[in-house]
């Protein structure tokens, strides 16, 4: 699913999103073969423009707001945040910085995978990310 929402708005759009995403896969019969992960067409600026979506073991077809897509083949530096989700603003930047420093150009187009699902892991403490950034 392909959303443009602010930065304040991102939770209340992500759930309903997630959920959708997970229903059109039941119906179509097509599992999750990895976590959930969130692609970032460019850097945020008033609003985030991004996709969100699982991996999967077989064709989806479109279906409502639910389309197919893949992740680019890309050089990409990753690196894993352990924490709540209101400090990925500040674990990006780190990861900028250190891209910066290595003297790699950056494409502005990222993506976080969720590796922990907060119903099973219930402390936020324990929610860990981890940050794809594309580069050039």
């Amino acid at each position: 699913i392909h959303l443009v929402v602010p930065p304040m708005d991102m939770p209340k759009y992500m759930d309903p999103a997630i959920q959708e995403v997970l229903q059109v896969l039941a119906e179509q019969g097509v599992k999750p073969m990895g976590p959930l992960f969130s692609y970032h067409h460019r850097r945020p600026a008033d609003t985030f423009e991004f996709e969100i979506g699982f991996a999967v073991n077989g064709e989806v077809k479109p279906q409502g707001r639910v389309k197919p897509s893949t992740l680019p083949a890309s050089r990409v530096v990753s690196s894993l945040y352990t924490g709540p989700y209101e400090g990925l603003g500040g674990a990006w930047g780190e990861l900028e910085r250190w891209v910066r420093a290595q003297g790699h150009v950056e494409t502005g187009r990222f993506w976080e995978a969720y590796l922990s699902n907060p119903e099973e892991t219930p402390d936020p403490a324990d929610y860990r990310t981890e940050l794809n950034w594309i580069l050039g």
